[in-house]
């Protein structure tokens, strides 16, 4: 890869996060608006949007067609964020595409952020690379996000917890309406959300004609957590779900409600089953092979009570590997996953944005006696591996990042 390219991307970093349109209108438009006449699914929430877009994806290639999904962040190399056809693009193409958005931005002079220089790339790379469909992850909260510049035929509104509220706003209800932002007149929505924030959403459809869908939570029957897999009953229909956790089962019935609601659906929906049992997910409660450790993204209080269950129900106690990032709910995430450890492994992850370790032991004390701050989470996993039984890794995305790197050197 054109080393100049990727470094100009890394370097847009210090111009932090920037929500609004401005910039990424402006680049588009010298692009060619590469967006337009693009079918696309937008899916916004708080937790479970990359599980949702990766169901979503799954169905789609089943069924025949040339996806394309954008997500993020990446776990390790950022073609990660940019897949086509269930595979992230090689680093030639993304070099080829990423050369044309900084050409772009160079030329009209455009201040983008690196996500939105990356979301640029992404709808460019769908157009040249001739996708049928993309399934666009919103990156945080919707309506000023970078990738609110799309005119999606599906909506889907995941669950809303309180997160970023320093840009969305301190309650439910002002995070929901950012969220609601990506809404379009007449483009039909899908949601799980309860309570005010659905009563946000409700009213923001109402006001733009989309048609609605609240999948209820109680509509979603999961009749067997695997460490790899589940079994649901929805709609009166059995599916097997290729990734583990309880929750799993309702982000897959979102992501059947949402390829319901596309035009020309009927081979879609044809696709449903195999596409769920083929997703693939990575970091989302996923045991690695060969090994006893399960490897999390999770990073909010919402997100750590789905975890605990699901590790209490599969594998019981654990040693809890962790790390986190220093805008997160450190005391909140800590009292929820203290219960399912046997004794927990402290560290700070490789970014600018990490927590302290001694405060987030902090946090872990108040609950739990056995607790160790480590320097890396490499220091920690040596430790960890030392101990019987499983081992969770979980905090945030570069704590994932910083377990395999290791992992890669011990093998």
């Amino acid at each position: 890869m054109n080393g100049s390219n990727i470094a100009w991307l890394d370097g847009l970093n210090v111009r932090g996060i920037r929500p609004g349109l401005e910039s990424i209108t402006e680049l588009l438009d010298a692009l060619g608006n590469p967006q337009e006449g693009l079918r696309m699914i937008h899916v916004a929430g708080s937790d479970g949007k990359g599980s949702v877009c990766c169901m979503i994806e799954s169905i789609l290639f089943e069924s025949g067609m040339r996806t394309g999904m954008f997500t993020s962040p990446q776990i390790i190399d950022v073609n990660e964020c940019i897949r086509i056809s269930k595979q992230p693009i090689d680093d030639v193409t993304f070099d080829r595409m990423l050369g044309k958005v900084r050409d772009a931005a160079e030329r009209i002079d455009c201040p983008c952020t690196n996500f939105e220089a990356l979301t640029a790339c992404a709808l460019l790379t769908f157009r040249e690379m001739g996708c049928d469909i993309a399934v666009i992850e919103v990156g945080m909260g919707g309506r000023l996000d970078s990738t609110n510049v799309i005119t999606p035929e599906v909506t889907v509104i995941n669950n809303i917890s309180l997160e970023h509220t320093q840009y969305l706003g301190s309650t439910l209800k002002e995070i929901a309406a950012e969220k609601a932002g990506i809404m379009k007149p007449n483009v039909p929505c899908v949601t799980v959300t309860t309570g005010d924030a659905l009563e946000i959403i409700k009213a923001r459809a109402s006001e733009l004609g989309c048609p609605f869908t609240v999948v209820i939570s109680d509509s979603v029957r999961v009749r067997e957590n695997h460490s790899d897999h589940i079994i649901m009953e929805f709609g009166g229909r059995e599916y097997t779900v290729g990734l583990p956790g309880r929750f799993q089962g309702r982000n897959a019935a979102i992501a059947i409600e949402a390829v319901s609601l596309l035009k020309n659906n009927q081979r879609i929906m044809g696709s449903v089953d195999a596409g769920l049992s083929n997703a693939y997910w990575p970091a989302r409660m996923e045991k690695l092979k060969g090994s006893n450790i399960i490897l999390d993204v999770t990073h909010t209080k919402a997100g750590a009570l789905c975890l605990r269950s699901d590790i209490e129900e599969i594998y019981g106690k654990v040693v809890l590997v962790t790390a986190m990032l220093s805008d997160k709910d450190l005391d909140g995430v800590a009292e929820i996953l203290s219960p399912i450890a046997r004794k927990v492994l402290v560290s700070a992850p490789n970014s600018p944005r990490a927590a302290d370790a001694e405060e987030l032991a902090s946090h872990y004390r108040k609950h739990i006696d056995d607790v160790t701050v480590f320097p890396t989470v490499a220091d920690a996993m040596e430790a960890a591996v030392k101990e019987e039984g499983y081992i969770l890794v979980t905090g945030s995305f570069r704590t994932a990042e910083d377990c395999l790197r290791w992992l890669k050197r011990t093998e």
